[in-house]
């Protein structure tokens, strides 16, 4: 396993030995003894997948009391996936960083407790798999809004296709005012 570290502290990028025959290819997403010798020793509980068409924008989410680290994988099409420092004290609070994450190209993304997370697909049918550290809880979520000015996420295609409850969602500056410690 290769990783690279990205531009915020403690998210790493993650490439998996990919084996290729005549009959297919061949991955191991997860191996718990690699990641704990990455430093990702938090235990995984929980599987997600969502299948979103092209445009499909799901974020900024997060939640609050019980912060989720996540390991996002693409198992179909191509996304751009956005990470918010959402760590009061950190450096890098309220820093994002963006990284396109393919099933042609296999990488992973580790986010740990404590950020914000977002993607646009940027195919039709694209299906992003992802393990969380903790259990998703409604009462705990959180979210902000994905075109915050102050943020000034670049999303890739300009025709975005989101969510009711995304496209209320408040300013990142309010979600600040009201973030416990994480």
């Amino acid at each position: 396993m290769t990783i690279t570290e990205t531009s915020l502290a403690g998210c790493l990028l993650l490439e998996q030995q990919h084996f290729h025959d005549n009959r297919g290819f061949f991955t191991e997403l997860y191996v718990q003894q690699r990641f704990q010798q990455a430093g990702i020793t938090l235990p995984l509980v929980q599987d997600n997948l969502s299948q979103s068409k092209r445009g499909v924008i799901r974020g900024m989410h997060f939640q609050r009391n019980k912060p989720q680290g996540k390991l996002i994988s693409v198992l179909k099409g191509e996304i751009y996936d956005v990470m918010v420092d959402i760590r009061p004290h950190s450096n890098t609070f309220g820093q994002w960083q963006g990284i396109y994450l393919s099933a042609d190209k296999p990488r992973q993304l580790w986010l740990p407790p404590g950020f914000a997370h977002g993607f646009q697909a940027l195919v039709d049918d694209t299906l992003v798999f992802y393990k969380t550290s903790s259990y998703y809880d409604a009462n705990d979520e959180g979210a902000f809004n994905v075109f915050d000015t102050d943020l000034a996420i670049t999303w890739p295609l300009q025709a975005a296709v989101l969510s009711a409850k995304d496209q209320q969602a408040p300013s990142f500056a309010a979600i600040c005012r009201t973030l416990a410690e994480l």
